[in-house]
């Protein structure tokens, strides 16, 4: 395990991960890679162990539009947390205002191939302008490599706009590549971020630095530390072999060029994004 090299701010913000109520909202478990049981409680004790206080949870997509698990999770928290929902596509004005008084502050958008999408590109827009104006998120999520076709479409999108995980190239590309420059394009346009997560997913130097995966990172964390994000993923779906939580908070040290820029991925951005 890496240990993390700088005290860790008791307002850091984990902004991104997931809850499975196994017992109130069951899924099937199918595989050893299916979703754990991990509720609130158990989150809870993840965020103790990490010393933080705040965080954004994200809609399983194995729950497809039924939102409850992640909005019951919402209030427990007692505003400590934001939630990204799926949003159906009969949610009226008044329903997304009062999903914003909750303290949800974004629509998920899954574009990976077959990850369990229920939103089309099509969507991506039309849904954009109908949370511009409560200044909620798309949190984006699809394959790097077709950045360079989807730039024009994202950076037009009037609302704010999160990609995942470095932007998730399925195969890991150089700090060169055309796909990761379209990304630093649209970090330049001012309106999306990204969050620094779940290099595991798509290393294949693997833990515990990740160094394929994490070269791109610490490019981000140093050319654009503003729009930079950290997330745990936690509990980490769709990996048999889940890794440790700490190791992955302590990489910020090794991409960060001092704990003003740390601070401000861990805290100040989120702070700003998510409205804590």
């Amino acid at each position: 395990m890496i240990a993390p090299r700088w005290p860790v701010p008791a307002e850091a913000c984990d902004c991104h991960f997931h809850i499975y109520d196994l017992h109130k909202y069951p899924l099937k478990q199918t595989s050893p890679v299916s979703p754990p049981l991990a509720t609130w409680d158990d989150y809870l004790q993840l965020r103790s162990e990490l010393g933080i206080g705040r965080g954004v949870i994200v809609q399983a997509m194995g729950y497809g539009f039924d939102n409850r698990c992640t909005l019951e999770a919402l209030e427990a928290s007692n505003g400590t947390a934001r939630a990204i929902i799926s949003m159906p596509k009969t949610a009226n004005d008044q329903e997304l205002h009062e999903l914003d008084a909750k303290g949800v502050r974004g629509i998920r958008f899954q574009m990976v191939p077959n990850s369990g999408n229920i939103m089309t590109w099509d969507e991506l827009a039309p849904i954009s302008a109908r949370i511009a104006p409560l200044g909620w998120t798309i949190n984006l999520q699809m394959d790097g490599r077709r950045l360079p076709e989807y730039q024009a479409l994202i950076s037009q999108l009037p609302s704010k706009v999160v990609i995942d995980h470095v932007g998730k190239f399925l195969e890991p590309v150089a700090p060169d590549h055309p796909s990761f420059a379209a990304l630093k394009r649209l970090l330049d346009s001012g309106n999306v971020w990204v969050k620094l997560s779940a290099m595991y997913e798509t290393s294949r130097s693997g833990a515990p630095r990740y160094e394929d995966v994490g070269s791109l990172a610490e490019v981000l964390a140093h050319e654009y530390p503003e729009r930079c994000l950290w997330a745990s993923n936690w509990p980490h779906p769709g990996q048999e072999a889940r890794p440790d939580e700490k190791s992955l908070l302590a990489l910020l040290d090794a991409w960060c060029p001092n704990q003003t820029v740390r601070d401000k991925i861990l805290v100040h951005n989120p702070a700003a994004l998510y409205g804590f």
